[in-house]
Order: C-alpha cells, then structure tokens, then sequence
C-alpha cells in the first residue's frame, strides 16, 4: 500500500466570537496543566477554597430541588450574580473530541424552552444556539481531540476543555461570582469559587445554556469528521457505540479520530 495513514487531527486554538457560527478554542496539544494554587480569588462572601476549588458556601445542606432556574434563584438569595454555567457533552463516544461549554446569561434572558440538551431536538438545540449567542454576557466552547483523550485521560481532558471553555467566557469582562458545574467533579486548578450540582443541567437555565453550547458543537464537528472519514456514521451516531458504529470499526479498523485508550469492540 501506498502512501502514509491519515494523521489524527491535533487540539488547536481557533477564534471564538459572539458573531461567528460557534467556533471553538483547542486545547493545544502537549501539556498544558496551569501552576496550580496561584493567584486564586477570594469568595465573595470571604470564604477560604479548599483542595478542590469549593468554599465553605459550597458545602451548606441547602437542597436544590430539580427545577429549571432553582440554582439561579438560589444564588440570588445568597447575592452570587452572575453565576457562570459549565457542561460537558462526549465523554462516553469511541470517537471524536470531549467538549465543554460555558455561559453567562442575564437575569432577564428571554429564552424560552431551553433546558438540558439531551432533552432536547436536534431542530430545538439548533435554533437555541444562536439565541443564546445573541444574549449571553459571556460564552465559550472548549474542545479536546481525541489524541490528547488519549494522552492524558478522559477525565483530565474533561477539565481541560472546560478550563479552556470558561477563559474564553471571561474574555468579555464578566467575572462571575460563582462558576456552577453540572454533576459532582469540581474542577481542579480553577481561580474562581466554583459548586458543583448533580443533574444541573435540569436545574440551572446557565448550564443548561453551556450544555446545549456544548452539544451542538460538538455535533457539528462529528459532522465534519463524517465527510473526512466516511464508512463510520459519524454524522449519525456522533461517535457512539451503536452497532452500526461497530460495524464500521470491524469493516476499516479505528479512524483517525477514535480513541485507540477505549475498548471499540466489544469482543476485544
């Protein structure tokens, strides 16, 4: 055979702005972990963060119950506005980046329907995203390919693209008094007071807005990587492990984009 194998596609940085289609910051490849313990903030309530970024407010009994918008009123009763919303979405494919997205909405947003992303269309996270462009006092995507999945983990590669995600919200000059994290991972090396919330993408109007940030970009790229590497599904599955998917895997053996750390066939 002639010729060299496809190359993976490498974590680079691309332009991300409130009028562009949604492009998102790369990850740089190779390491990239920030000196940790520097310069971290105080809590606006004075609290000192622990280990994991929390505050003393962070660990209060304060039930939040699975509402749309609870943690937002919740913040507001404690004076915590703006709060800044991080998802993740791709960190169970056999193929195809981890990507996190992060947003600042207004207190008065206007959006309507919006919710977790999984519970949503296609057509409504479509028509969603640029209504959330269009709004949001600050937004970002971050995206980690699969070679660096590979490189450092997939759970290393999570935080890193919702670091990326968060810096690139920050850039219009709101600095949020909380960042709120959907499920139960602080996220390690943040400046910012951060809590977590387990299924907050159902409960925060800010998450939910980073969830759908995060899909929907992410679906657009699966899309892409379809037309470069057909055979697969991508634009199907989005890199799931379907059977379909699998089919494609045993027919051409892993793509350039699948995650050679994962176990892609079953009966491997």
């Amino acid at each position: 055979m002639g010729g060299s194998p496809p190359r993976r596609p490498s974590s680079r940085v691309a332009p991300a702005s409130r009028e562009s289609s949604g492009d998102p910051l790369r990850v740089p490849a190779g390491p990239s972990e920030r000196p940790r313990g520097a310069g971290r903030r105080p809590t606006p309530s004075g609290d000192r963060l622990d280990e994991a970024g929390q505050s003393a407010f962070a660990l209060e009994g304060t039930r939040v119950s699975n509402t749309i918008g609870e943690v937002e009123r919740w913040a507001r009763a404690r004076s915590l506005l703006p709060i800044l919303g991080v998802d993740e979405v791709g960190k169970g494919p056999l193929a195809g980046p981890v990507v996190a997205g992060a947003c600042i909405l207004p207190v008065r947003h206007g959006l309507v329907g919006i919710r977790d992303s999984k519970q949503l269309t296609e057509a409504a996270r479509e028509a969603l995203f640029p209504a959330i462009q269009a709004v949001a006092l600050g937004l970002g995507v971050g995206v980690v390919e699969a070679s660096e999945i590979d490189r450092i983990g997939l759970q290393p590669a999570t935080y890193a693209a919702m670091r990326v995600a968060i810096q690139a919200a920050l850039v219009g000059g709101h600095t949020p008094a909380l960042v709120v994290v959907d499920g139960k991972l602080a996220i390690p090396g943040l400046e910012l007071p951060q809590k977590t919330f387990v299924k907050g993408d159902d409960r925060s109007y800010a998450i939910a807005a980073a969830s759908i940030l995060a899909k929907v970009t992410r679906d657009r790229l699966m899309v892409e990587y379809d037309r470069e590497f057909p055979g697969y599904g991508f634009a199907q599955h989005k890199g799931y492990g379907t059977a379909a998917h699998r089919a494609g895997l045993r027919a051409k053996g892993p793509s350039p984009i699948h995650r050679l750390s994962f176990r892609l066939l079953a009966d491997d």
